[in-house]
């Protein structure tokens, strides 16, 4: 039955069973691979395995995997968007990157030093050819997870091999791009390898990547026309373009910026050893590299036709000034390492246990910038380098599995979660390639988590399931400072303790229909950028706020699950609730004056919806695939008494709609072919939803966006592929404008 949902986990077959109670009853893994799945998982669960990737999605990116999942949204600007890639969840938008959580075989990969666009999980350190399956949990409802799993769990599983094993691919890609002024080609390739092999009890993979990427504009020069002074100074210039910004204040487009030409390299190298049937060791080395040069293109000319990038310019007899950031190009240098330690049992008796360990490094972490106009992009000058060495985080996990009879399954554990975060930017008089000079700013801090679960899993009858847990955290932030170029402000430490408790409870009525229930708390600390990441002015903190509160949500979800079609469908009907106190966001406090404008509590927001998930194969014909999925939510913000304008009004990149259509065709074992639909409604990137134009620089736009994919199977060893993503062209932004139509060509090799 399993087999018959293409965009289930139940699809891979291995070696143990995990009860979801669902209506496939059973998600399947293989117990012997590091996962960071609980054996009970007591939430709507959904996924995809490698195989239906292949033929469905034109993946370059991991987070391509769930391009077509429920409720689910990337904000990936371009291929390889390596920094503002940011997980959207039911009740959560794309400027909340710590409401989510991401691992790769049990190493998580969320960037929780931070929350926002720049804070985006480090999907780098996984490749498509890598993955196995990929499994998300939705909700805040296991004690297995920390707080920021409110929104969802999303777990990678990657490939170890039974034998040995080959594979490579090279995948090309174009865009052409029209925006404002630019109207330009845009393309790029990757190149993948991996080898593997099981020899007795030692298995080994070993995955390198390499991706080359000419990304599209995704920032414009911009100045509102009413900062014009009506005057015939300046140099006048022509190329300005008239727009609107999302407030729907007029205007003027001067330029586009951040033209990412990014070459990121990938190698992962994977052991495990079986110590004995029932104990296996493994070991993970990822590295990733980016070397990221930005463009940036000015639309002004003047009377000779020169490119203008700064200074006083005049447009339609009104005066402006071009800062030299205006238009900036930008570099960054960055290599990251991550490691991972693993040692499980597996022997399905009366007690298993685990032991997981991960580190993520910022070994290098290098940022370089203008302060001077660079009329060109390899014309150096005095500059800033903002260096993040020392920045990363590290895990550790203790489980248990203590199964005492057939009724009851209770799992537990200790975790501990430490992040660091050191940033410093220095002066320099070449920003291209010279040294550091003088400390311009600088913060640091340090959040550890350490947390107590435990669940119990009772089969109370044949018919009835129910799982209570609950999770004791304890929370500290400390070694938290911020400078200037001359003076360095410390925090006080901070400790504090939460405990979230979690229930639900499932009802197999017979064969077909399955009625769950679930509840749960998250409390989702404060990051360290939330809390020290801002500036001084002699002895006053600016635009941070060290005594931030943490968010506190209670989340409910009811489902009813029905099997179809004798096992080769299922149609799924959940109705969610989330509230939220203490929310954290960026905004205007009007309470105090002058108004101070930082990250700060929202006091309450309450976010009701419906889901809706369909899934079936061999639809009115044999190889015909079909899967579906509808979101609502209502999603508001109830209390804010620092900013009570807002109250009323939508949270922010929540829109009111999602929805999902896959339709894919097996013509036979070597043709298939797919035709994907993704629809994203009206949305505000805002508190006070005063951003009500959309389909502009910095808005955030609704969408209907097509991709097809034609596979074709040459030869034992040999696949092709060629797909359109955003097929009908769509242009429509979040903040930044996405990707316009964009055609990928694929060969691929295995042995």
């Amino acid at each position: 039955m399993a087999a018959a949902f293409p965009f289930l986990p139940a699809y891979v077959q291995a070696s143990e069973t995990i009860e979801n109670t669902s209506t496939a009853e059973h998600v399947i893994i293989n117990g012997n691979r590091p996962s960071s799945l609980p054996k009970e998982i007591p939430t709507t669960i959904e996924g995809i395995n490698a195989r239906t990737m292949e033929q469905t999605i034109n993946a370059i990116d991991a987070e391509d995997a769930l391009k077509y999942l429920p409720s689910l949204l990337v904000r990936k600007r371009y291929v390889g968007d390596y920094n503002h890639a940011v997980l959207a969840t039911r009740a959560s938008g794309t400027g909340n990157s710590a409401r989510s959580m991401v691992y790769a075989d049990g190493i998580l990969l969320s960037n929780l030093l931070g929350n926002g666009a720049s804070f985006t999980p480090r999907w780098g350190l996984v490749t498509p050819e890598e993955i196995d399956r990929v499994d998300v949990l939705y909700g805040p409802f296991s004690a297995a997870y920390a707080g920021n799993s409110v929104g969802a769990v999303v777990d990678y599983v990657t490939r170890m091999p039974r034998q040995f094993e080959a594979h490579a691919k090279l995948v090309g890609f174009g865009e052409n791009f029209q925006q404002y002024g630019t109207d330009k080609s845009y393309s790029g390739k990757q190149l993948s390898a991996s080898l593997g092999n099981k020899q007795g009890a030692f298995s080994w993979w070993l995955n390198v990547n390499q991706l080359d990427s000419d990304g599209h504009p995704i920032a414009f020069a911009n100045k509102l026309a009413s900062a014009g002074v009506s005057s015939n100074a300046g140099k006048a210039v022509t190329g300005a373009i008239a727009d609107k910004n999302p407030q729907g204040l007029d205007w003027w487009i001067l330029g586009a910026t951040g033209q990412y030409r990014t070459t990121q390299d990938h190698a992962k190298i994977k052991l495990a050893y079986d110590i004995s049937p029932t104990l296996r060791a493994s070991y993970t080395l990822g590295y990733w590299r980016n070397n990221m040069n930005s463009g940036v293109e000015s639309y002004l000319r003047d009377a000779a036709g020169n490119a203008v990038y700064s200074g006083d310019i005049n447009i339609a007899g009104k005066k402006y000034t071009l800062a030299p950031t205006d238009m900036a190009n930008s570099k960054n240098q960055l290599e990251h390492i991550t490691h991972g330690l693993n040692l499980k049992s597996n022997t399905k008796g009366v007690f298993d246990w685990e032991v997981a360990a991960s580190l993520y490094d910022y070994s290098k972490d290098i940022a370089r910038s203008p302060t001077v106009a660079i009329p060109q992009a390899d014309t150096g000058g005095a500059g800033r380098i903002t260096d993040g060495a020392g920045t990363g985080w590290n895990t550790l996990a203790l489980k248990g599995i203590w199964r005492p009879n057939t009724e009851h399954t209770a799992e537990f554990g200790y975790q501990r979660e430490a992040y660091q975060m050191r940033t410093q930017v220095s002066d320099t008089n070449d920003w291209m390639n010279g040294g550091a000079l003088k400390r311009f700013s600088a913060f640091q801090g340090n959040t550890q988590l350490q947390s107590l679960y435990a669940q119990d899993a009772w089969r109370i009858s044949p018919a009835w399931k129910a799982i209570i847990g609950g999770r004791f955290e304890q929370w500290q932030a400390d070694q938290g400072a911020i400078s200037n170029a001359t003076s360095t402000l410390p925090f006080a430490t901070r400790e504090e303790n939460y405990f979230s408790p979690k229930a639900a409870i499932a009802y197999k009525a017979n064969e077909d229909w399955t009625l769950k229930a679930s509840a749960g708390r998250a409390v989702r600390m404060p990051t360290v950028s939330e809390l020290y990441q801002g500036s001084i002015s002699t002895t006053a903190i600016v635009n941070n706020d060290p005594n931030l509160k943490p968010e506190k949500s209670w989340t409910m979800e009811w489902t009813a699950e029905r099997v179809l079609n004798e096992g080769k469908g299922f149609l799924r009907t959940t109705l969610f609730h989330e509230r939220t106190r203490d929310a954290l966001y960026s905004q205007v406090n009007t309470m105090v004056t002058p108004n101070v404008t930082n990250i700060q509590n929202v006091d309450e927001i309450h976010t009701t919806g419906l889901e809706l998930a369909y899934q079936a194969s061999d639809v009115y014909s044999r190889g015909l695939d079909l899967a579906a999925s509808l979101t609502y939510a209502n999603s508001e913000i109830t209390r804010n008494d620092k900013f009570p304008i807002s109250v009323g009004k939508w949270q922010p990149r929540v829109p009111a709609w999602r929805a999902n259509f896959v339709i894919s065709y097996r013509a036979d074992e070597k043709l298939s072919t797919t035709l994907g639909l993704r629809y994203s409604g009206k949305q505000y990137g805002s508190l006070d939803n005063s951003d009500s134009n959309a389909f502009t620089y910095q808005g955030f736009s609704s969408f209907v966006v097509a991709d097809v994919r034609l596979r074709y199977q040459l030869a034992r060893q040999w696949a092709a592929s060629i797909g359109i993503d955003n097929l009908n062209n769509k242009k429509y932004w979040a903040f930044h404008p996405y990707t316009q139509r964009t055609v990928v060509g694929e060969l691929k090799f295995d042995f």
